[in-house]
Formats: structure tokens, sequence, C-alpha cells
């Protein structure tokens, strides 16, 4: 894993958009298309501002997939992550070939529709945030390392809920849902690379896990050490309390 640490969260934002980009580039100009996954939430929108204002980006050529979704909410609640992915980047960019979780159909249907979408080629890059309690996607502590599936129904924990409350997502825990729809771990990790964007200081003590303990299913974005082409994106908060040697 590759370890980039910048002064602040709009310089880590433009270097990220930057190697994400190149990335995009690179792969459109190996094989016609480049497939990415985007991660949503608080954390991102600096990237992927900066990502779809960069010039010279034929994102008719890109597929995107989304990395998980809430289990009930519609589509147009102010919470759900197609909502958020399609202001946020289809929108701004234009992309039209997209592959969406619907969290209101049943869920192993969704998770099956989705999943054989995502299984028929490799992808190219994806983006990824590492949560509050060190989750990747909604695969929160013990993150379930084994599974083979491209994505399962997953229970969320009270610390993520809160996060989401934190965010300004939710007005309470209550209202957020208890059950999601995630990617696996092992499909993240299928990635050909892996951008993980993790700035602001709320982040710092899952970064030092993730880091400077043992790769453990309690520390799930740990798991990104075992990956051939990671990079993490810090900025000075977020790896305020990292110790390691590959800071």
């Amino acid at each position: 894993m590759r370890v980039q640490t910048y002064p602040d969260g709009g310089a880590l934002a433009r270097e990220a958009a930057a190697d994400a980009a190149a990335r995009i580039r690179d792969a459109i100009a190996a094989s016609g298309r480049a497939r990415i996954i985007a991660a949503t939430g608080n954390s991102q929108l600096a990237f992927l501002d900066a990502l779809t204002r960069t010039p010279d980006l034929d994102w008719s050529k890109v597929e995107m997939f989304h990395l998980d979704e809430y289990i009930g909410l519609a589509a147009d609640h102010p919470a759900s992550f197609r909502r958020y992915l399609r202001d946020k980047l289809i929108t701004p960019t234009g992309m039209t070939t997209v592959y969406l979780i619907d969290g209101e159909r049943d869920p192993i249907e969704a998770c099956q529709t989705v999943g054989r979408e995502i299984a028929a080629a490799p992808i190219d890059v994806a983006f990824v945030g590492i949560g509050e309690n060190g989750h990747l996607a909604f695969n929160d502590p013990p993150a379930d390392f084994e599974t083979t599936d491209p994505y399962l129904v997953v229970r969320l924990d009270d610390a993520c809920r809160r996060q989401q409350v934190g965010e300004g997502w939710f007005a309470s825990i209550g209202d957020v849902p208890d059950r999601a729809i995630t990617m696996s771990i092992r499909q993240i990790l299928k990635s050909r690379s892996i951008l993980a964007v993790v700035p602001e200081a709320r982040k710092a003590a899952a970064v030092h896990l993730c880091l400077d303990g043992d790769v453990s299913p309690m520390a799930p974005a740990s798991i990104l050490r075992t990956h051939a082409d990671t990079t993490l994106f810090l900025d000075a908060e977020s790896s305020a309390l990292v110790t390691s040697a590959d800071r």
C-alpha cells in the first residue's frame, strides 16, 4: 500500500482526482472503456467534485458500480446513495452506464442482479473510503473476509449508524436503516487498483487501526494492505495518529 499525505483536504482531493483521472484514461486507452467503483459519504464530496471537473475525460466510456445502499430507503431520500451518486457523479459527468443497487427490491435479488454485472469483467479502479469504525463499504467489524459473493446483505452496527447521523444524513439513529446491501471485501480486492480517499480528523482512529494494527476483520480497512495496487490518500488530520513506517 502506498500512503500519500497532504496538508489539507483540498490538496488531498485534487491529487486523488488527478490520480483517478489518469487511471480512467489509461483503462480507456487500453480496452476502450473503464469500469469503476464509486464510494459515497461526506468524505468523498471534494474528491468527486474535483474528478467531475477534470477536463478531457470521456465519461461515455466509463461504467460505474455502486458500493452500498440501505435496504428499504427510497431512491429519492436525501440519504440514498443512489441519489448521492446521481447528484454528485452521474449527472455532472453525463455518464450513462451505471449499475446501482436497488435497495427497495428483494435484497437477495438485488445482490444477484448487480453481482452478475460486476462479475462480467474486471474492475479497473475502485474509489473507496474508510468509515469511522474502520468499515470498508458497509462491511462493519467484524467484517467477512471470506465470502466470494460480489454483494451481500449486512446488518449495520450502531457506530456506523451514528456516523450517518453525525454527517447529517438522518435526524436520529432511529431513522437510520439497520440493514444494507454492500459490495463484499473480496469483490473490492478484485479491483486492479484501489484509491482510498480518507480526509478529516474523525477518521484518524480508523486510519491508525488500518495502518498500525494487524490485518483483521475487526479493522476491515486493514485488508487494503494486502492489495498489490492500493493508494491511501490522507490529510494532516486523518494521518495524525499513524505511527507506522509506511506513513
